[in-house]
């Protein structure tokens, strides 16, 4: 093409935006006639001994394309013979169109900017509504990720909550995401549910536990959290066989509440060296220690670490590659902060459907991602450990 012939096609598309669409349907249509005429053996007005049946008119169908939305007319014949090729070809294009509206909404881009992408990509307009009835077609394959049964043994579970804002009776509420992590034998993360609350509360946990047991959870061994009342006394009632390790890292802040807003952090540094020690014995001569060095300057802390210290050194009967790991809610604080970072450009959900959307979506993206990469843990380790520790105790 010469170097006027281009400018002159620049132009035409400056002047008139809708002039390639037209092109491409005035393409797609001559298409459409031309495999007619193939599955006919013959044209239109076309008289002859190979004819193979009859043209009956046309019927319109529209077809999204990237230079935009198509109104065609699809040939049609008496005896039903026709069969374009056309749609199931360009069917991919539209199917990745709207995966790619799900997608975008799943990474927290308003329905407005995904109406306004879209315009500026295919120059057809989605208003919100249709987006958000796109959308709910995720619904189906979320409600089997969240229901499937859990056909393996999770030795270890990690439970967390956060929380989202959303619009209820034209109120905008502070709702609990209730999140399950496990780890399976063979050393993978699995993210086990994903639920929507009013609260955390004894009954919201119970219920989401009970939903996880329903669903095929056991042989968990460790359950590592925060020490929320309510999530702890479910735990208690429905895992009583496992062990409970409370997050060293929440207990860190916690002791905080106990200590002048003045006092001397290098209390709490020194409390959080005890979690970095070989074994359970050293830990607790270094408690003695550093009781000895601050009961008098910090007397309320110090009864308050005392009492309550034990519940967060349960990671010490593990084995020691797996104790930086299970000393905390860090696995899941961090797939936390990937829910925050996604759900933060929506604000306010307009109801709890679609904020339990999101964050289902999210849930599973991120389980796939667990799927395909590498283990997380040697569970190996934790079987020799086991029988370790039964050699000994004979």
């Amino acid at each position: 093409m010469t170097k006027e012939a281009k400018e002159n096609v620049r132009v035409l598309l400056s002047q008139d935006k809708d002039w390639l669409r037209q092109q491409v349907q005035g393409l797609v249509q001559e298409v459409l006639e031309q495999e007619m005429n193939e599955t006919l053996c013959a044209g239109r007005y076309e008289r002859g001994d190979g004819r193979r049946g009859y043209r009956s008119g046309h019927y319109r169908r529209s077809l999204i394309t990237r230079v935009g939305k198509l109104e065609l007319r699809v040939p049609q014949d008496r005896d039903g013979q026709f069969s374009t090729e056309v749609f199931e070809r360009f069917s991919r294009s539209e199917k990745a169109l709207t995966t790619s509206l799900m997608e975008m909404y799943v990474h927290g881009v308003s329905t407005r900017k995904v109406k306004h992408i879209t315009e500026e990509l295919c120059g057809h307009e989605f208003d919100k509504s249709s987006i958000s009835r796109l959308n709910k077609t995720l619904d189906d394959s979320l409600k089997q990720f969240a229901e499937r049964q859990l056909d393996e043994e999770y030795p270890y579970l990690m439970l967390d909550a956060r929380y989202e804002r959303v619009r209820e009776d034209g109120v905008v509420r502070r709702k609990a995401v209730l999140v399950a992590i496990g780890i399976n034998w063979e050393g993978r993360r699995c993210v086990l549910g994903v639920e929507l609350a009013r609260k955390e509360s004894t009954s919201t946990w119970s219920d989401f536990l009970r939903g996880l047991l329903a669903r095929g959870l056991r042989g968990v061994e460790v359950v590592v959290s925060d020490s929320h009342e309510g999530l702890r006394n479910s735990v208690t009632a429905l895992l009583s066989a496992a062990v409970w390790q409370r997050c060293y890292v929440h207990f860190l802040r916690n002791a905080r509440d106990h200590l002048p807003r003045k006092g001397d952090d290098d209390v709490i540094t020194e409390l959080k060296w005890l979690y970095e020690r070989k074994d359970v014995a050293e830990a607790r001569t270094d408690l003695a220690a550093w009781l000895k060095k601050w009961s008098s300057k910090y007397p309320k802390l110090c009864d308050w670490v005392e009492e309550n210290i034990d519940e967060t050194l349960s990671f010490y009967r593990l084995p020691e590659h797996h104790r930086k790991h299970l000393r905390s809610t860090n696995l899941l604080e961090r797939l936390n902060e990937e829910l925050k970072r996604r759900t933060w450009l929506v604000r306010v959900f307009p109801n709890e459907d679609s904020c339990l959307r999101l964050v289902r979506a999210l849930g599973a993206e991120a389980h796939e991602e667990w799927q395909d990469g590498a283990r997380y843990l040697n569970m190996q380790l934790l079987r020799e450990h086991r029988r370790a520790s039964v050699r000994a105790a004979a």
